[in-house]
């Protein structure tokens, strides 16, 4: 039998435990960080900063999908909770994440609750959901988790949709009572430009919808998540009760980082 070294945690209760969503989901401020770059040493970098979560996005990052058992281990080294942005919501691709290692799954571009229903099913095992079930994939510990036991696997994955368009956020309260799905997560410049107010994050339709989000959330005990870039915006967004909250990607961080530093010595 597998024994746990003294002073540490069992692989069966790290596996399963379930703490990060129980967190999310008791309205905690959680700050994370999207990572585009592809890198794993950015994102060990970034995990060792102390960010409640890290997510690898694959929607539009750098990184690919054989990147992510890397980029996943490197997060999980510095003590950050590792999500992945999909790049859709097919079946395929959010079980291939989820047996790679993620503890929660993005899901962009859903335009309805339907599509929200089916994506959220692709997150959990039967029968509580449809993922295909392998126990010697990393997500399932290489063998750790044995049968009888991986469905509590389904308790710890977080189910993360976004709300980046007019579809999504007329239906909005339908995907926010879904079983499932634990966050909704704003895109700004999406949904800005859907609204037909492209980058006009302080015009009265798009806080209207930043409104109707949280409100959703709030009905149905859902967390209410959002990316944003300025850091002086972020307590703004506190107040309007968002919980789950991205700050910027390591991408814009090199990119400002190497811009200032030239500035300064540019005069």
């Amino acid at each position: 039998m597998t024994r746990a070294r003294r002073g540490q945690t069992h692989p069966r209760a790290r596996l399963a435990d379930g703490s990060f969503r129980d967190r999310t989901l008791a309205g905690e401020t959680l700050f994370g960080l999207f990572l585009d770059l592809g890198s794993t040493a950015s994102a060990e970098l970034a995990g060792a900063v102390g960010y409640d979560w890290l997510l690898v996005d694959l929607e539009h990052g750098a990184g690919t999908e054989a990147d992510l058992p890397g980029l996943l281990r490197a997060v999980e080294l510095g003590g950050s909770t590792a999500l992945v942005r999909v790049q859709s919501g097919e079946r395929i691709k959010v079980g291939r994440a989820l047996d790679m290692g993620a503890r929660g799954i993005m899901v962009p571009r859903l335009e309805s609750a339907e599509q929200a229903r089916e994506a959220v099913t692709f997150l959990r095992y039967p029968p509580d959901g449809i993922r295909g079930v392998a126990t010697r994939v990393r997500g399932a510990g290489l063998g750790v988790v044995s049968h009888p036991e991986v469905k509590r696997l389904n308790e710890r994955v977080v189910g993360i949709i976004q709300i980046e368009s007019t579809g999504g956020l007329r239906e909005v309260d339908e995907i926010a009572a879904l079983d499932g799905v634990d966050v909704l997560f704003v895109g700004p410049a999406d949904l800005s430009h859907s609204l037909g107010i492209p980058g006009q994050f302080q015009h009265p339709d798009y806080l209207a919808a930043l409104d109707r989000v949280v409100a959703a959330c709030r009905a149905h005990g859902k967390a209410a998540g959002i990316l944003v870039y300025d850091t002086a915006v972020v307590p703004r967004h506190l107040e309007l009760g968002f919980t789950f909250v991205g700050i910027g990607s390591d991408g814009l961080f090199v990119a400002d980082g190497a811009n200032r530093f030239f500035a300064a010595v540019r005069g």
